[in-house]
């Protein structure tokens, strides 16, 4: 069974590190029916990714865009979107980090030199900067359109 981006399941240890919170406490949550959770055939309990989105912390709207940019560095950018880290990936000479922003997605590909040095972790605020020169936009095909 394929599952989509926003519906892995995760262990209770992940989603701990993520929502910021202590093993015994999640696992109350878990008892109190506080949070869903699917169990594997062994018995444990997986988390998934859509009742951690439902649990995150939101990012704090305090004061203008200028002031939520204040603990990042200056920078000329304005494409600037500030996120929660959901998932790190460090392999080799890579990273992958995936921010949770609004309930969408983005992950970036940094160098693990990057990552070590900017000490990522998951469940720290982080914001991503995006620089490009072209963005294309498609839809999809409706059933009015013609060839």
């Amino acid at each position: 069974m394929k599952r989509e981006a926003n519906n892995r399941l995760y262990p209770i240890r992940h989603a701990c590190a993520v929502l910021g919170v202590s093993y015994p406490a999640l696992k109350q949550w878990i008892y109190k029916g506080k949070i869903k959770t699917i169990k594997t055939p062994g018995g444990h309990h997986r988390i998934p990714q859509s009742e951690i989105d439902r649990l995150l912390p939101a990012v704090p709207e305090r004061g203008s865009v200028r002031s939520r940019r204040e603990g990042f560095r200056k920078i000329s950018g304005r494409n600037q979107l500030v996120g929660r880290i959901v998932e790190l990936k460090i392999e080799g000479l890579m990273a992958q980090v995936t921010l949770s922003i609004a309930g969408q997605y983005l992950t970036s590909i940094i160098t693990a030199d990057a990552a070590r040095e900017m000490r990522l972790e998951i469940g720290q605020i982080a914001a991503a900067l995006i620089k490009s020169t072209e963005i294309m936009v498609m839809r999809p095909r409706m059933r009015t359109d013609r060839s």
